[in-house]
Parts: structure tokens; C-alpha cells; sequence
């Protein structure tokens, strides 16, 4: 089987080249899409765990916190403790880390807006179907993988 006739090549591919594309506009706001994708995946009002970002956004611990580290530092986002659990941290989008979660919103928002203009409903609708069995069957076979140990 050649490489383009398997299925995770083309998503791989697609993938590499919406990361990109995000990252080109991110950097036209000194940015990244790593850092954008944070900013769209905290809370606004009630700000988000730390510990719940990563998996939420299928990152690792490290990869998240060097990112968090840096959007600190840009003034993007502030870590306060949980008044509900001592042990843990929230973190909170300060007034600048709000105006670029917007960017960040927009320049999601064009793309996907893009992609609907593109294709009718029913091709939406089959791409979902089946990238959501795809990530069913991937969790289903991790779970029968850790069973198996």
C-alpha cells in the first residue's frame, strides 16, 4: 500500500497543513497556534484547571506547561489557586489574553467558514461521521489494548 492510499496519511497531511496556516496568522499577532488554542480552550468567566487543559487539548503535561510558562510571561494569562481544591491551580485570561482569544476565535471561525462555503452539508456530514468512528474505534482499541495487559 503506497503512503497517499492510507487514511492517516491524508490526515496528517491535512493536519500539517491547517497548523500551518494557523500558525502563519498567529504569527501576524505574535503568536502561536499552540498558544491560541489555549487561549479558545480557557474559560472565560470561571477560568480552567491547569490539569484539565492538556487532555482536553490531547497535550502533554511538559509541552502545556512551557507554553503556559510563556503566555505568563506575555501577559496572556494569570494562574491563581483553586478555592475549591488547595492543590490545584486555575488559569484566568487577563484583559490582553481576552482581546487575542478573539483573534484566535476569528481566525477559527474564517477557516471553518471557509471549509462550510466549500462543501454542502452532506459532505460535512459524512467527513464528521466518519472522523468521529475514526476516533471512536482509536479509543475502543486503546481500551481493549490496556485490557489485554
Amino acid at each position: 500500500m503506497k503512503p497517499e492510499e492510507t487514511v492517516d496519511f491524508h490526515i496528517k497531511r491535512t493536519w500539517q497543513s491547517i497548523a500551518k496556516m494557523y500558525n502563519e496568522v498567529a504569527a501576524g499577532y505574535g503568536a502561536t497556534m499552540a498558544t491560541g488554542y489555549v487561549l479558545l480552550n480557557i474559560d472565560k468567566e470561571l477560568g480552567t484547571p491547569s490539569t484539565a487543559l492538556g487532555p482536553k487539548m490531547g497535550m502533554e503535561a511538559t509541552s502545556l506547561s512551557r507554553i503556559l510558562k510563556s503566555m505568563e510571561e506575555k501577559g496572556l494569562i494569570e494562574r491563581k489557586p483553586n478555592p475549591a481544591d488547595g492543590r490545584s491551580v486555575l488559569v484566568f485570561l487577563t484583559p490582553f489574553g481576552i482581546e487575542k482569544r478573539r483573534d484566535a476565535k476569528a481566525a477559527v471561525i474564517g477557516f471553518n467558514q471557509q471549509v462550510f462555503d466549500r462543501f454542502s452539508p452532506s459532505e460535512l456530514e459524512t467527513f464528521f461521521k466518519v472522523i468521529t468512528g475514526i476516533e471512536t474505534m482509536l479509543q475502543e482499541n486503546k481500551l481493549a489494548t490496556q485490557e489485554l495487559k
